[in-house]
């Protein structure tokens, strides 16, 4: 948590930040993070009113003046992805949001949110670059971000198939692929249970943004790895926010056994909208114990992309083809679902 509370201290000596301004620049679990807040107000480091965070003179005391006068920032072309959709990609953008903006409203019941429509170009944009689109078979487990339509305007797949548990989902993607004359193929499907008949070893490439309960990233990744053949390769996202570098190395390690060699981490690649109006993951704002006002709309939730690749053929876990017990929430590293906060009915146990 010292490098989170370092991390505070130099954005403060830039200036007065909110809240939210703060979350936006400091890449950490969140629970890290407010911890950190309150143990710099505790000693006297930071003082905070209804207009943010500033230093104080013992605050000041901890910065080195020098310092100041360096900068680092993302790049302000590709922010920070490594990646430009470029030529007709703009116009798969341009479609694309035309599309989306008539998707269904998230689901809190599906812990379900939506990424930029630019991130989910900047994907296809990346799988592009790696050769991993052109005719490819491409599977999608879990399409809250329509990754499956971004796909198909391009016309070069060979083969998409979607695994969602939301019904609402799969009317909409079938809605879209028979007016564009798509070949999105989507199955209702529960990331517990077994694969269908059919799909194992038939892909080349897998797309998925799981649970980040380390049960559900398990259960995501072995389902999309037993989906692939031989060197096939896998996209998916992971925060720091709700994943501690311990989940990371646990990940990281899970992939290994399955030999799976990771190619590329590219942190905030995705970014996230908290506040959907039909699902709210923003609420913890209200139990921190200091006033926070309500995001004016500052993006702060991002995602770090993660590639990897099959090397030759993957080794599955022994239960690859069982049934699967999945947590849903991870009490300890998970501050934004709102049933943290308030109860819901009828919770379905899987943002699938």
């Amino acid at each position: 948590m010292e490098r989170v509370k370092t991390q505070i201290l130099y954005e403060l000596a830039s200036s007065k930040r909110t809240f939210w301004e703060l979350l936006d620049k400091v890449n950490s679990p969140l629970k890290d993070f407010v911890a950190a807040l309150k143990c710099l107000a505790e000693n006297g480091l930071i003082a905070f009113d209804e207009d943010g965070f500033s230093l104080t003179d013992r605050g000041w005391s901890q910065i080195k003046p020098e310092s100041l006068s360096f900068e680092s920032k993302p790049c302000t072309l590709c922010q920070g992805k490594r990646i430009i959709p470029d030529a007709k990609f703009e116009n798969v953008l341009a479609e694309f949001k035309r599309i989306a903006s008539k998707r269904p409203s998230p689901s809190i019941n599906f812990f379900q949110g939506y990424m930029l429509e630019r991130d989910v170009v900047a994907r296809v944009a990346m799988m592009h670059y790696y050769g991993d689109l052109s005719g490819k078979a491409i599977v999608l487990i879990g399409d809250d971000d329509l990754l499956s339509i971004a796909l198909a305007l391009t016309r070069l797949p060979s083969r998409i198939t979607v695994l969602d548990i939301d019904k609402r989902l799969g009317e909409f993607i079938k809605s879209v692929n028979w007016e564009y004359g798509f070949n999105i193929e989507y199955v209702e499907y529960n990331v517990a249970d077994p694969l269908p008949v059919g799909l194992r070893g038939k892909f080349d490439v897998f797309s998925s943004e799981p649970l980040e309960t380390l049960s559900g990233l398990k259960a995501f990744l072995m389902r999309g790895v037993a989906c692939l053949r031989e060197n096939g390769a896998g996209y998916f996202g992971l925060t720091l926010h709700e994943a501690s570098l311990k989940k990371w190395l646990a990940v990281q390690k899970f992939l290994s056994r399955m030999n799976c060699v990771v190619t590329d981490i590219i942190q905030g690649f995705s970014v996230y909208p908290m506040d959907y109006g039909t699902a709210n993951y923003e609420e913890f704002a209200c139990n921190l114990g200091f006033k926070v006002g309500k995001n004016p709309g500052i993006n702060w939730y991002k995602s770090a992309l993660y590639r990897f690749e099959v090397f030759g053929k993957a080794k599955l876990p022994a239960n690859a083809d069982k049934k699967l017990k999945i947590q849903f929430i991870d009490k300890k590293e998970d501050l934004t679902h709102p049933t943290l906060y308030r109860k819901l009915g009828n919770m379905v146990k899987g943002r699938f």
